[in-house]
């Protein structure tokens, strides 16, 4: 809270019981959609699609399995669940017609900056599209895997370098150049590798030593990092460097989560709706 805000409160402390309630409301809202954009590393700050693509870089090499064709699909999907995290937008409310994940559009909420160009993109997109779109669609048309010619534009391109530049920008990348016979790629080695161990870590702990076989009660943002990295074809990463035994527990107890029913899951008290409906629309795919 500001020093503003205190003295603001100070000042209209005497007749504003009822406006100091609604801004304590409000401050409450704000502080749990804002909880998406606290990062879980403790030195920086990464996107889901951020740590998806970390998961999926080989160390050395600098890039991803050229036979992973589901990353692209996946990292749109990083893009919509971090806004609704970010409460930038939402699954419309649930009705007698509409009551399926994937027959409900994604909604506007607010059109605050989010600080990375990618992600405001998407919002720039989502904003203006009329009749609202679901979330499949918008996986689909960000992805650019649309028939409709007057859709193209929605796709955001270059996501992966993109990325990688970002985690350039903060450390944990390089950029270099390789020769592969016929053809110049550049690739992003890791150089930050206590990040890329904290990320993997974190991936591991919540399946393990903090097993709460409960997806309502993991931290939203690993749930949500564990759908996603799913999605992605990049989860098997996190798991390379556990003994078979603890291997076989982690691989177990993620097929449990994955496993769940979406439109169940997302019924219950707290879920966050967008989490269950982008699993929905891979499982669908």
């Amino acid at each position: 809270m500001t020093t503003l805000t205190h003295r603001s409160r100070r000042v209209e402390a005497a007749g504003g019981g009822k406006q100091q309630q609604e801004e304590e409301g409000t401050e409450k809202r704000d502080s749990l959609e804002d909880e998406g954009e606290k990062g879980d590393c403790k030195d920086l700050r990464l996107t889901l699609m951020e740590e998806v693509l970390l998961l999926g870089l080989k160390d050395k090499e600098g890039y991803t399995s050229f036979w992973n064709d589901c990353i692209s699909s996946g990292l749109r999907g990083c893009i919509l669940i971090e806004l609704a995290l970010r409460g930038r937008v939402q699954l419309e409310p649930q009705t007698m017609r509409k009551k399926r994940l994937l027959d409900r559009k994604v909604l506007f909420r607010s059109d605050a900056p989010t600080g990375d160009v990618l992600l405001d993109e998407a919002l720039k997109h989502i904003k203006a599209t009329e009749p609202a779109e679901s979330v499949q669609s918008w996986i689909e048309l960000l992805t650019g895997e649309t028939w409709n010619p007057l859709k193209l534009h929605y796709q955001i391109r270059n996501v992966r370098e993109r990325l990688a530049k970002n985690l350039v920008e903060k450390g944990i990348l390089t950029t270099e150049k390789q020769n592969f016979l016929l053809f110049d790629m550049t690739t992003h080695p890791v150089t930050n590798t206590t990040e890329k161990q904290r990320l993997v870590k974190r991936v591991q702990d919540g399946l393990l030593e903090r097993w709460v076989n409960d997806p309502h009660r993991l931290d939203r943002r690993l749930l949500a990092l564990i759908v996603l990295a799913n999605a992605a074809d990049v989860l098997e990463n996190a798991f390379a460097s556990l003994a078979d035994e603890r291997y076989e527990t982690a691989v177990t107890r993620s097929r449990e989560l994955l496993d769940c029913d979406p439109e169940a899951e997302a019924c219950k008290p707290g879920a966050v709706e967008m989490i269950w409906a982008v699993m929905a629309a891979f499982n669908k795919a």
